[in-house]
């Protein structure tokens, strides 16, 4: 019975002593909302990247591939803000495909392989990640459409970096490029790669057609800015 007393004044003194513990399990789902889209396609350009879009229309992409054959694999990064139109459909894709949770592959062994792609949905209390190369349903299959419409905008913008820096006789053509498919409707978030057209326009060596063309293209991207 002494022993007894004795072992529970010491559990007793633990307990006053000790750290408290929170009961909140350890979570590293961020609250805001955030859909993001990743591509993994070995031997294409780029051969990686990633946009993340929270509920707040914050953008982060990012990916990892060679700007032209002869330069070396190198890791480019921008963050910008989605227009609003853009936002809304992507949560709301996002919802019709149940965010995610589940099978959403196709399963047909038989199509060709176009990259290995995943779309996860995080918030603060779930998080759901899936992966596919195709898939038969149709908020995913606009989802991809949408988030690789915006890649290749993101794309044109580390090129553009590339070319601005290291060889600047190349950035016409780009530019001539990224014209026609922005007027094809075929890119999206234009304003997504306003900082380095900016830079283009504001560099007085850089000869006045390409600055022109650089100035229109930002012209664009702001009538589908953030909100509208």
């Amino acid at each position: 019975m002494r022993f007894r007393a004795v072992a529970i004044a010491v559990l007793a003194l633990v307990a006053i002593t000790a750290p408290a513990i929170s009961e909140t399990p350890h979570n590293n789902t961020p609250s805001t909302p955030t859909v993001t889209f990743t591509l993994d396609f070995p031997q294409s350009t780029p051969e990686h990247y990633s946009i993340a879009v929270d509920a707040d229309g914050h953008a982060r992409y990012e990916c990892t591939g060679k700007v032209a054959k002869d330069s070396e694999e190198q890791t480019y990064q921008a963050e910008f803000e989605v227009s609003g139109p853009n936002r809304e459909r992507i949560f709301d894709l996002a919802k019709q495909a149940h965010y995610f949770a589940g099978k959403i592959d196709s399963g047909n062994g038989k199509l060709a392989f176009t990259g290995t792609k995943v779309l996860s949905y995080q918030d603060g209390q779930r998080s759901n990640t899936a992966r596919f190369n195709y898939s038969n349903l149709e908020p995913v299959r606009l989802l991809t459409a949408l988030f690789q419409g915006m890649a290749a905008t993101l794309e044109y913008g580390q090129r553009l970096s590339y070319y601005h820096h290291y060889q600047k006789l190349a950035l016409d053509e780009e530019l001539k490029r990224m014209e026609a498919q922005a007027k094809s409707n075929e890119l999206s978030e234009i304003q997504g790669v306003a900082p380095v057209l900016r830079e283009i326009v504001e560099d007085a060596s850089v000869i006045n057609v390409v600055r022109a063309r650089a100035q229109k293209l930002m012209q664009m991207g702001a009538g589908a800015g953030p909100g509208r």
